[in-house]
């Protein structure tokens, strides 16, 4: 178990820093103290409360039917909601240094960023959550949301005012 616990430390951390790593490389926004942020939140935080989560929908919904399949994603995606979004977005502004700029339009951004990426999310969870063993779904979520992290990072772009 320690280390299922350790190689989502490490893999968390690698992966979510990547991932924010290229996001702020592509809007010209790097910052080491940001990365090496979104490192120890993906090392930390995430590797709990991710694979946690995880391992709860697969004791609740264990049988393996395409109603607990359809269920283990939809909570899955459902997880990450505007407000887990809106969470992501006010820590890299804060690991930015930019804490002076989150306000309530956050939740409007962290909103439309959801809703425009849950089809693609719907699809992504349900393999996550139904063909990859549970060992390896913090890491399979995590390489994810490094390719969704670029997307969250340019958000802001996207959908901000």
């Amino acid at each position: 178990m320690r280390a299922i616990i350790w190689k989502n430390a490490w893999m968390g951390g690698l992966v979510y820093a990547g991932g924010d790593t290229l996001a702020t490389l592509i809007t010209d926004d790097f910052l080491y103290y940001r990365a090496i942020g979104v490192f120890i939140l993906g090392a930390t935080l995430y590797a709990w409360e991710i694979p946690s989560y995880f391992h709860f929908l697969n004791h609740r919904y264990r049988d393996r039917n395409f109603t607990n399949a359809c269920k283990r994603m939809l909570y899955s995606s459902l997880f990450f909601n505007p407000l887990w979004i809106a969470r992501h977005l006010i820590f890299i502004a804060l690991f930015s240094g930019q804490w002076h700029t989150v306000d309530i339009n956050i939740l409007s951004i962290s909103t439309y960023s959801f809703l425009y990426a849950l089809p693609l999310c719907l699809i992504v969870n349900y393999m996550i959550q139904n063909k990859i063993n549970l060992e390896w779904r913090y890491v399979a979520s995590s390489c994810f949301s490094a390719f969704m992290a670029v997307y969250f990072a340019l958000s802001d772009l996207l959908f901000g005012i």
